[in-house]
């Protein structure tokens, strides 16, 4: 299991080249290119929120690692062999030449992309989950979730595989092999965790899905469309039992309690057995809290836009620099290490503060934070504005214009504060939202359980929706990565609208002007940084709102 973690951190760094490998081997132009790369990295962001529908309802944590890790490995072994002298055109065609790229190295790669996200996310979102299954089943009670997320991801094995990741893969001069390690570790990993197939009989298994709770509560309220609410909620169906989760009702968004709605037609033992078409008012309740986030999310889409041109057109500028300082050459991956650092640092440092807040109630920290990633947002994109501006400049001051292949006099480092920004607005964003989206009081009766009872805790939090928002949250991500190929193509089209100039968007980086779009991008997310900011406030007032509601109906 182990191996299985630390291979996938060599082969996300490799991922990382996947750019520059399109458009120096390959010879894309850079938005071909970039859209190419961003799929692989949009899909990663939305397939955590199917595979875990997919793991409760059809299949168990392990039977979802088997299936990505073998997605995993079958993608990035296509991916090595979509490489010119692995996979020829003709006989004597065997260099790194885009003459050498034909329909068979096509197909590989665009076989290759969506199953190597498919595989890097079910991996990322299962190892942790499967580790603390496995943890718990054994009897090593001693052994908590976060203990064991932290020897993985932690330890001395993960500097080593880091410091080869970071310092050597990019030595490689051959595509086919700086593909082909990473790929051959992960088939080791795999072959190594298949191997302990028997030893995992007890494993969990699938028991549903909270998932499905939206769309039954979204069904069975479509079918009695027709049907009048009762003006007294106790008529509404609702199971009343101690020993089970229940929410009480509040009046928001009322066309979803038909779902809840006794029809006069059957018996009431007879419609509980459909739960199709009818619903209790704790699924009705639940499905609620999350269409009243959906206007929120929505203001988070675009910060998925921004965080797109990290693994595509900031790396293309990386890749076009001076690496060297003095006589030393600095692997470009030694950039991306420091903005994996910048995030990580940011995320704690984010936590302990709102941890700190809602210890001393104030539950409005979150939505700082979350305003301030937006903030860091913007800075980074003025940031990226100004450098790419100043390495145009050097571009047309020394002739390089027209020579792609040549790196600009401009040292690399210049790139460092972007990637730096870029880092902690995702540190703060993530850590933020994860805050944003949980309730209060249930934060605070976490932060004082003992750590033998936190598990409890979970456990009893999974009959509800609240561990899927994260699944949600990192949907909108993808949602935006996604998005920022659309973004592209309209900036571009308008840019180049009544053909009073061209096109920002050029075959190659030199001929392009980034620096505008950076600027389009900082004008944006500050308009969307008011909308998010008015959205936050009707949002915190309608949930306080709900909330005294709900303490009324407890005390009657």
């Amino acid at each position: 299991m182990w191996v299985l973690a630390w291979a996938d951190i060599l082969a996300v760094y490799a991922m990382w080249l996947l750019m520059a490998y399109l458009t120096d081997v390959w010879r894309l132009e850079i938005t071909n290119a970039s859209t190419i790369v961003t799929i692989l990295w949009g899909l990663f962001a939305l397939f955590p929120l199917f595979q875990a529908f997919i793991v409760d309802s059809l299949t168990s944590t392990y039977g979802m690692l088997f299936i990505s890790t073998a997605s995993f490995s079958a993608g990035l072994g296509l991916l090595t062999m979509s490489t010119p002298p692995l996979a020829q055109r003709t006989g004597s065609c065997s260099e790194y030449k885009p003459e050498c790229i034909g329909q068979p190295q096509k197909a590989l790669l665009y076989t290759a992309v969506p199953l190597i996200a498919f595989g890097l996310a079910g991996n990322l979102t299962c190892c942790s989950t499967f580790i603390a299954e496995r943890a718990n089943t054994t009897g090593q009670t001693n052994v908590t979730w976060k203990n064991c997320v932290w020897f993985v991801y932690g330890d001395l094995p993960r500097l080593v595989v880091t410091l080869v990741a970071v310092l050597g893969l990019p030595y490689v001069n051959p595509w086919s092999l700086r593909f082909g390690i990473p790929a051959i570790c992960t088939l080791v990993a795999t072959l190594l965790f298949f191997s302990t197939l028997c030893s995992y009989k007890n494993s969990s298994k699938a028991n549903g899905s909270p998932l499905t709770i939206l769309f039954r509560v979204f069904v069975a309220a479509f079918s009695k469309l027709f049907y009048r609410i009762p003006t007294d909620p106790k008529d509404l169906f609702e199971i009343q039992n101690p020993q089970r989760y229940s929410v009480p009702h509040t009046m928001s968004l009322r066309c979803l309690d038909k779902a809840a709605i006794v029809t006069p037609t059957k018996t009431l033992e007879e419609q509980e057995k459909n739960t199709w078409r009818l619903c209790r008012v704790t699924e009705v309740e639940e499905t609620k809290k999350v269409v009243r986030m959906v206007p929120l999310w929505t203001t988070f889409i675009l910060c998925g836009v921004v965080k797109a041109v990290g693994y595509t057109y900031f790396i293309e500028q990386l890749n076009h620099m001076n690496p060297k300082v003095g006589r030393l050459k600095v692997p470009l991956v030694v950039i991306i290490w420091l903005y994996e650092q910048a995030k990580l640092k940011f995320a704690e440092l984010s936590s302990v503060v709102f941890i700190t807040c809602l210890g001393l109630k104030k539950p409005a920290a979150p939505t700082f934070g979350i305003a301030a990633s937006m903030i860091l947002a913007i800075l980074c994109c003025i940031t990226a504005a100004k450098v790419e501006s100043r390495r145009l400049g050097v571009v047309q001051m020394h002739g390089l214009v027209d020579k792609h292949d040549e790196r600009v006099p401009m040292t690399m480092f210049w790139l460092l504060p972007q990637f730096l920004l870029l880092g902690a607005f995702e540190g703060v964003f993530n850590s933020s939202a994860g805050f944003f989206f949980v309730d209060l009081s249930s934060m605070q009766r976490f932060l004082s359980l003992s750590p033998g009872s936190i598990q409890r805790f979970v456990d009893q939090s999974q009959v509800s929706m609240q561990r899927y928002l994260g699944f949600f949250l990192s949907g909108v991500w993808g949602v935006g990565i996604l998005g920022s190929i659309l973004s592209v193509y309209v900036v571009g089209k308008i840019s180049e609208k009544g053909g009073k100039q061209m096109n920002w968007f050029q075959h190659d980086l030199n001929q392009s002007r980034l620096d505008k779009y950076y600027w389009t991008l900082a004008w944006l997310m500050a308009v969307n940084l008011v909308v998010f900011i008015v959205v936050a406030v009707i949002y915190r007032y309608k949930e306080s709102k709900l909330k005294d509601e709900e303490l009324a109906l407890q005390e009657d």
